[in-house]
């Protein structure tokens, strides 16, 4: 059977603040809706992705703020974050770890630039929505085998 991610919730502290902010990357407006009160759910869609993102009020009782390692896969790293940057998001310089192999948690290991040998899975840049969930852009040129 197939199993497909295609919602991530990610918990906010002011729904019209996260939307503005996730609408000004560019991300599509799928849903805004508000069933009764004390219920509403926003959904968007970064360009590109089968996945989205759900925020809203009472969707769920993670605190704002508490969520990290929202990958975002992109080809080009350095355009990746340029685009984020002109769009006026706070993001990190690109970075590779230390030990070449995927990222650490917080900025322990980080190495300014790009993987040196720009292999795919290697290079990232950081950002953080306005309640500080944690997002990473993630450089894929060539896939894995299987993936």
């Amino acid at each position: 059977m197939d199993m497909r991610l295609e919602v991530v919730v990610v918990p906010v502290t002011d729904v019209d603040r996260a939307k503005d902010f996730y609408s000004k990357l560019g991300w599509r407006l799928d849903a805004d809706f508000a069933n009764g009160e004390g219920f509403r759910v926003v959904q968007l869609t970064p360009p590109g992705s089968p996945a989205s993102v759900i925020f809203g009020t009472g969707v769920t009782s993670a605190a704002p703020g508490s969520v990290e390692g929202l990958h975002l896969v992109v080809s080009d790293i350095e355009a990746a974050r340029a685009e984020l940057a002109d769009r006026g998001v706070e993001v990190s310089e690109v970075f590779h770890d230390a030990d070449g192999v995927f990222h650490r948690a917080g900025t322990e290991g980080r190495v300014p630039g790009p993987d040196p040998e720009r292999r795919s899975y290697t290079s990232f840049a950081s950002f953080s929505d306005p309640d500080g969930n944690g997002w990473v852009f993630q450089e894929i040129t060539t896939r894995l085998p299987g993936r």
